[in-house]
């Protein structure tokens, strides 16, 4: 109950006009608000009231210590997602974008989004209409505006309002917001912006590019997203470029990787949220054929991925984190680009393989290593590093061969399961019987790529039963191989395998040791009778359709058993019927 009183007091206060009364009040109510992320449904109506007010502030002339005080509030009311009807207008969204600094589209002829969607949450918003377009260019610039702790509160205040708002994102999209947050980001070398105002920027094109599709397909082709954010990374992580396509850094060229002093917090922060609104503006380009302009501006950022890859942040953790975006981004660059992650000489302390560099594999490597190791969210955090794996591999014959180096070498034991043991073979088989469909399936094309898609070879290594659902995806139970270009080299085998390799059960793909005959000592009729038996149970289980019969096609692949099928068999059996010898099952 003190807590509306003192809300009602605010707003009295407010409502007075007069600049130091709102000043004391709204100072008092953000320094109590200040880590309140939790709203009282009873106050929703008061708190609107207050938002309206402090955006009838901000649209007048402000003392700076007023100005950010009301942003203030502004920031803690747009946390509360029930309460964003006063904040969704474009008044008012065009009102904070002024604040932010970031340019606005002209009025004319642009809808007002205001009234709040059917079905949604009520939103944002937030000042002055019909301002023109030239006005608002210069509002961009930092002379105009150049209090960077107010620049920070607006655009917080936007990030919150478009999270939360779907009306907002009609109106962010309509005001052109991308477009005038891209002119400052443009600013990347010796910038006069402080770290917050560089950080919430790219917060703020994160979400614009995030939460709409056609403001993600502006700032990637209008805007020329990928060479604008690549300049931002390159100017975060402070790089230079000692021939086309390779980086490092200022003092330190030559340096291995390893040697490498760690990014800082505020260049990994950065340089996060930018792989992931590079991720967003990039996420079509592997499905879809990419000019040569927007192909050589890949090249140019699978260079700085490499680096990313090749480099530490601060800390554990941190690091883990720097690349996993990295990785994310790197899967959706066009295969033909990821020949840049093996371009970089071999250097003293290199990993060498054909002559090629392959440090970035490597890592790529133990970092997909990492994440099955942990074996926490598979699907998000395993695949995104596996099925990069598995397209370098298909596309670069030195990446597929060092892999399997690593991942699939000479066969040895044949004494245990191929799921069994803690080698990374042993872990990948294990994976291709997991119980998410995707994770299955993403292991299994792996080890199947490094076989060059040959059904014998991958059987060797995975044993049958392990193999036989992507098998039977592909059609290939007959044996064969599948589509794909690959090299003629040979499968080497080692001497212990050549010895077993009689022995060894295909479908475990273990020799396995001599089991009893459970039929031994029985008579012809006690044989023909669990046979009959057995028949019977299949034919039940059948009938209730808990299993299908079912039969090899022409084609490779597993087709239901019909009664016309089942029919034919009986007439029209495939093996002639013989007389069974005394040692011989019935």
């Amino acid at each position: 109950m003190a807590m509306k009183m003192d809300l009602h007091a605010i707003i009295e206060q407010m409502e007075t006009g007069e600049q130091d009364a709102a000043l004391a009040a709204l100072q008092s109510y953000n320094k109590e608000m200040n880590q309140c992320f939790t709203f009282s449904s009873e106050e929703k109506q008061d708190r609107e009231h207050l938002g309206e007010l402090v955006l009838g502030f901000l649209n007048g002339e402000l003392q700076p210590s007023c100005q950010l005080a009301c942003l203030e509030t502004v920031r803690t009311l747009t946390r509360d997602k029930l309460c964003l009807k006063p904040f969704i207008s474009r008044s008012a969204m065009s009102t904070l974008a002024r604040y932010a600094g970031i340019s606005v589209a002209s009025a004319a002829a642009a809808p007002d989004h205001s009234k709040p969607m059917q079905g949604e949450a009520e939103g944002e918003g937030g000042a002055t209409e019909g301002e023109s377009g030239e006005s608002a260019k210069e509002a961009s610039r930092p002379s105009e505006n150049s209090d960077q702790e107010a620049i920070v509160e607006a655009l917080k205040s936007l990030c919150n309002i478009l999270l939360h708002n779907e009306t907002a994102q009609v109106v962010a999209a309509d005001l052109q917001l991308i477009k005038g947050v891209s002119e400052r980001l443009k600013q990347c070398h010796d910038s006069p912006w402080n770290q917050e105002v560089r950080f919430f920027d790219l917060r703020l094109t994160f979400l614009l590019t995030a939460l709409r599709v056609d403001v993600r397909a502006q700032l990637a082709q209008e805007l020329h997203g990928i060479s604008l954010l690549g300049n931002q990374m390159d100017a975060t992580l402070g790089l230079c470029w000692p021939n086309t396509l390779e980086t490092a850094r200022p003092g330190f060229e030559g340096v291995p990787p390893e040697e490498l002093p760690p990014f800082s917090r505020d260049q990994t922060e950065l340089a996060m949220e930018i792989l992931k609104i590079l991720f967003n503006i990039t996420f079509d380009t592997t499905r879809r054929k990419v000019d040569e302009e927007e192909a050589a501006e890949c090249r140019h950022l699978g260079a700085i991925l490499r680096h990313c890859l090749m480099s530490r942040a601060d800390g554990e953790e941190r690091t883990e984190e720097f690349h996993g975006h990295t990785v994310n981004l790197l899967g959706n660059l066009p295969l033909p680009c990821l020949d840049v992650l093996l371009l970089p000489k071999v250097q003293q302390g290199s990993i060498e393989y054909m002559g090629v560099n392959m440090d970035a594999v490597n890592t790529l490597l133990g970092f997909m290593e990492k994440k099955l190791d942990r074996g926490h969210k598979l699907k998000e955090t395993l695949l995104p590093s596996l099925n990069l794996l598995t397209e370098s591999s298909r596309i670069h014959r030195e990446t597929r061969k060092f892999l399997r180096s690593k991942v699939l070498p000479p066969l040895r034991d044949v004494k245990n399961r191929p799921e069994v043991g803690s080698a990374m073979r042993n872990k990948l088989v294990r994976l291709m019987t997991h119980i998410d469909t995707d994770v299955k399936n993403c292991a299994a094309e792996f080890l199947f790529v490094l076989c060059k898609e040959s059904v014998s070879r991958f059987i060797k290594y995975t044993g049958y039963g392990n193999a036989a659902g992507l098998l039977v995806a592909r059609g290939l139970l007959s044996g064969g191989r599948d589509a794909g270009i690959y090299s003629g080299d040979e499968d080497s085998e080692t001497e212990e395998y050549k010895e077993a390799k009689a022995q060894i059960n295909p479908i475990t793909g273990v020799v396995e040791e001599e089991q009893p005959n459970p039929m031994e000592g029985m008579t012809e009729e006690q044989k023909e009778y669990e046979a009959m038996k057995l028949l019977n149970m299949f034919d039940k289980l059948s009938r209730i359709n808990v299993i299908k019969p079912m039969q090899l096609s022409m084609d490779g692949r597993m087709r239901e058993l019909t009664a016309e099928d089942m029919q034919k068999l009986n007439h029209n059996p495939t093996f002639p019927p013989e007389e069974p010898s005394s040692d011989e099952e019935a």
